[in-house]
């Protein structure tokens, strides 16, 4: 009877030890990064310049992370001049307060620290990081962000022999002070200077490959101006996920990676032995730059030969993506096409002249930063800092103005967004901390009749889409995630100038299920400076 009691007692302590690791495995981890930001030399396009460096890195590290991992990045600000971190694409569920926009965040003053706390909950995918005060980005300072799936989570290819980040993008000889006085000075930017791929200009990079394996690339439209092709010679590149989605796998001899996109393509080392071409090409641009890396296979007894493949140049592509099916969400899913829309708004992109200086904006506003971030302002209630409704719901066709431009939404709210684009330049157009479903794009203005053409059934979630010259571009989305969110464009001399505005979805119930409070580490400026606020 005893020994039957001491073994019952033994068996209840095994399992209760089995609960307890079962629980702790199910934990999400953390993974923690410790950055300093700091100035140095660079010569990306063969001539000195000063970058902006992540632990003396350029481009700066990688973030490795799974779903729902919580990412702590400490970031150590050595530069003379505020700056901010933003992290295009993750979506910061429920917690707008570590978008890094100025939106949201402060500045990390000179010589102080902040500390992001994310987590990558319910993502996987392909993004970077990047510097979002003043004109930052063009001196570097941007990284990828790579979210790889649970592995008790199925992925719809088999794992390759190994993972490639690719950050490619439009580059200027000009200190990044030197575009900001341009873009101050009422001028658009110059032309750029050339394209880079992971920092360097042509065949500045290799990427090394064994005959017969299939490998991943993460290709990440990291510029500031410029559309681009990416292509491999000799290769098909076989699309497998864009922004957090898988896709149909397509084959494509060369894919258009617009500014802010991102995309993963599969690419089997299957030709003859050699090195080969990776070539990146500005589109939409009547002079082509052009950028060259390294295919190199591990037993190639040949360098690259000929010339770099062509690309397009200026032609249109209308084919919409379309997925595979439910997004990787462990919830489950849900079909966008069957939900009524609740709100439907049209942001028209124009390039008016204000006060004689060179300005963009949106249905006839040009943004202007505030004095304290409108999260801040919000949060405190502060008031003179925005209004609500200070941007229309559609195209005025009136003269332009400056206005610090926030638009309402209610939380749990369904909206179709219509991006008109009447100028001869293509757009990109990024939302921070939604995913969308992209269901039209067509040439011309839009109607309302153009609603019969849309697709409710297949279409792509993403987080940053493309605005042909001339043309439109219509999405579904959900307004799921509370907070004070940038809508913008990705050409970075247009946002700068105006083209962008805050969506404010909120939810009544101020309870932490709907959204996190403030951290206990804001840094308040502006005036919210000085004022107290709530621990965790």
């Amino acid at each position: 009877m005893g020994f039957r009691l001491r073994w019952s007692v033994v068996v209840m302590w095994l399992l209760l030890l089995v609960v307890v690791v079962v629980v702790v495995n199910g934990e999400s981890p953390y993974r923690f990064y410790n950055w300093n930001v700091t100035y140095g030399d660079i010569y990306p396009l063969g001539i000195k310049q000063q970058g902006i460096l992540i632990n003396g890195q350029f481009p700066g590290p990688q973030i490795e992370s799974v779903t729902n991992d919580n990412v702590i990045v400490s970031v150590f600000n050595g530069l003379d001049e505020p700056f901010l971190i933003s992290w295009n694409g993750v979506q910061q569920r429920r917690n707008s307060w570590q978008d890094g926009v100025y939106g949201t965040n402060c500045p990390i003053p000179p010589g102080q620290n902040f500390t992001y706390i994310l987590q990558v909950k319910d993502q996987i995918g392909s993004y970077f990081y990047f510097p979002s005060l003043d004109m930052h980005k063009a001196a570097g300072g941007y990284g990828g962000f790579k979210i790889s799936s649970r592995s008790v989570i199925p992925v719809p290819f088999d794992p390759p022999a190994g993972d490639f980040t690719i950050l490619a993008g439009d580059w200027y000889k000009n200190n990044h002070t030197d575009l900001k006085a341009i873009l101050d000075g009422g001028s658009d930017l110059p032309f750029p200077d050339g394209l880079l791929i992971n920092g360097r200009g042509s065949n500045g990079y290799t990427f090394t490959v064994d005959q017969g394996k299939t490998y991943r690339f993460r290709i990440s439209n990291v510029g500031l101006a410029t559309s681009i092709n990416f292509r491999i010679q000799g290769h098909k590149l076989l699309l497998v996920e864009v922004e957090g989605t898988h896709t149909l796998q397509n084959t494509y001899d060369s894919l258009d990676v617009h500014l802010g996109q991102s995309y993963s393509v599969l690419v089997t080392a299957d030709q003859p032995p050699q090195d080969y071409f990776i070539a990146v090409s500005s589109r939409f641009t009547s002079e082509v730059l052009t950028a060259t890396s390294t295919f190199h296979y591990s037993n190639s007894g040949k360098g690259v030969s000929g010339d770099p493949p062509a690309g397009p140049t200026t032609e249109i592509d209308w084919r919409n993506l379309t997925a595979s099916g439910p997004r990787p969400n462990p919830q489950g899913s849900y079909h966008y096409g069957m939900i009524n829309t609740t709100r439907s708004v049209r942001l028209q992109n124009t390039a008016p002249t204000i006060n004689g200086k060179q300005r963009y904006a949106v249905n006839s506003v040009s943004f202007i930063q505030p004095d304290t971030p409108l999260k801040l302002a919000d949060y405190f209630k502060i008031g003179g800092v925005f209004s609500l409704g200070s941007i229309p719901d559609n195209p005025t066709g009136g003269g332009a103005y400056l206005q610090t431009s926030v638009m309402a939404a209610d939380f749990r709210g369904f909206a179709e967004i219509i991006f008109e684009n009447p100028e001869d330049t293509v757009q990109s157009w990024h939302i921070d901390g939604q995913n969308f479903f992209v269901v039209g794009m067509d040439g011309g203005e839009w109607t309302p009749a153009n609603r019969l053409t849309y697709n409710l059934r297949d279409t792509i979630s993403r987080c940053t889409v493309q605005v042909y010259p001339k043309s439109w571009t219509a999405l579904y989305m959900p307004l799921d995630n509370v907070g004070m969110w940038n809508i913008r464009s990705e050409n970075w001399a247009h946002q700068y100038l105006g083209q962008q505005l805050y969506l404010r979805i909120y939810s009544p119930a101020n309870s932490w299920r709907d959204e996190y409070p403030i951290p206990s580490n804001a840094i308040l400026c502006g005036q919210a400076a000085g004022r107290s606020i709530r621990s965790l």
